[in-house]
């Protein structure tokens, strides 16, 4: 089972990582110890709506945008088997799955936006991994043709 503030917890620190800050500048900026706020990115922790909204402030983001990251992160893991749902027949209108060649671990794309990896622990702990997609070339050739 895929558990919210691993999710959340890694559209932190993707978000962090990615404007390369480190701990300290974020949590100084949202006035929260570093220490929690590296357990909140850990998944350890679970935050408050306020303190969520004062990370996202000190990262530049909205709240919206980063919690739309993670229901797009949970919704493609809830189409997948076994990861946050019980196995049942399958969707009519499943992800793309790539099974690799390490054990436990599936790789999901949907609608080109969103790339997760996800993998399986145990069969009540999954890992996540998402990334934002960036359209190639030929891709926002066929969008702006469309």
């Amino acid at each position: 089972m895929v558990l919210l503030r691993r999710v959340i917890g890694d559209a932190l620190r993707a978000r962090r990582q990615g404007q390369q800050r480190t701990l300290r500048e974020v949590s100084t900026a949202a006035n929260v110890s570093l220490g929690y706020l590296s357990e909140i990115e850990r998944g350890h922790k679970e935050p408050s709506s306020e303190l969520l909204a004062a990370i996202c402030d000190a990262l530049g983001a909205r709240l919206s945008e980063l919690l739309r990251e993670v229901s797009d992160t949970v919704a493609l893991a809830e189409q997948m088997p076994g990861v946050l749902v019980p196995l049942q027949d399958e969707p009519a209108a499943a992800p793309a799955v790539r099974k690799s060649s390490n054990r436990g671990v599936h790789q999901v794309t949907s609608g080109g936006k969103v790339a997760v990896s996800v993998r399986q622990d145990s069969p009540l702990k999954a890992t996540l991994r998402s990334t934002r997609v960036r359209p190639t070339e030929r891709d926002r050739d066929v969008v702006c043709a469309a």
